[in-house]
């Protein structure tokens, strides 16, 4: 029987070669708006689970292009594909892009092997609160605060008061033990590859290829279809996964609404608080000079 099967015309078929599923993990981490799909858990949870629905794939591959955002999204998101590979048993490969800093880099550790262009951005291991102090424009034009709370830390960073030094220190601890779960994580998945010292590679600093290869931030410079065709071989096949492109899911319209309520009442809803994510993301990636 196999050596009748072995004679049937299913060259195609026979011949193929091994397939890896690709995963983009591109933008910021976190809640983006209506116009801006950020990368969260519950929007990432079934493309991750197709990516590694193949049964007898070779493996998985992540394209990483994100400055950072949210640690819990970043966390959450890397334990699923690290659990997934556990399960089916199947290494990971993240290829970043422009950047894969602060949370983008998280995410890049869930992979077995981290693999970068010379000129991506890499590391920024580190935790960053933003705010603003507005107390002193507000008394300058006479506008009175009111603020009523129940708890004498409820309002703590509100910015329209005078920074507290009891609400600076709250802060600090906070981000120092989100610090100490970053570094963990960079730790436990890089382990004796890392080879720069700690005080430089958790300072928040970030560096390009070839520096990061140096401090074993990343395995190696290159591109995913070179390196997977190093691999697995010249007829390895990607497989893509990707999301709903159709506009109106991305946005959250609804179908079966009346045409009113999805183009009118959702854009004039979402306008401002896109244009405020806009803002937010491109301070983002700013801070890295991209």
């Amino acid at each position: 029987m196999t050596k009748l099967l072995a004679k049937l015309p299913f060259g195609p078929w026979r011949d193929a070669g091994p397939i890896v599923s690709v995963l983009r993990l591109s933008g910021v981490i976190g809640q983006a708006g209506a116009f801006r799909q950020g990368l969260t858990m519950s929007s990432m949870a079934g493309l991750i689970e197709r990516a590694f629905a193949p049964k007898g794939q070779a493996a998985v591959a992540l394209v990483v292009n994100s400055p950072g955002g949210s640690p819990v999204q970043s966390a959450l998101i890397a334990k699923r594909i690290r659990d997934l590979a556990t399960e089916k048993k199947v290494p990971v490969f993240a290829f970043c892009e422009d950047a894969a800093a602060s949370g983008g880099y998280w995410l890049a550790c869930a992979a077995d092997e981290i693999w970068a262009d010379e000129s991506s951005i890499l590391g920024s291991i580190g935790v960053v609160s933003a705010g603003f102090g507005a107390h002193e424009f507000i008394e300058r034009y006479g506008i009175e605060r009111r603020l009523y709370t129940a708890g004498d830390k409820k309002v703590i960073l509100d910015p329209f008061s005078p920074e507290r030094e009891d609400g600076v220190a709250h802060l600090k601890a906070i981000q120092a033990e989100i610090h100490d779960a970053f570094k963990a994580m960079v730790r436990d998945r890089r382990g004796a590859r890392l080879s720069g010292a700690e005080e430089e590679l958790f300072s928040g600093a970030f560096w390009a290829g070839r520096r990061a290869l140096e401090l074993g931030l990343i395995d190696g410079i290159g591109d995913l279809r070179s390196v997977l065709r190093g691999r697995f071989g010249e007829k390895v096949r990607l497989r893509v996964v990707q999301e709903d492109r159709r506009w109106f899911r991305r946005m959250g319209f609804r179908v079966d609404a009346p045409v009113g309520a999805n183009t009118l009442d959702n854009l004039a809803a979402a306008l401002p608080a896109a244009a405020l994510s806009a803002v937010e993301e491109r301070a983002l990636w700013s801070r890295y000079g991209l």
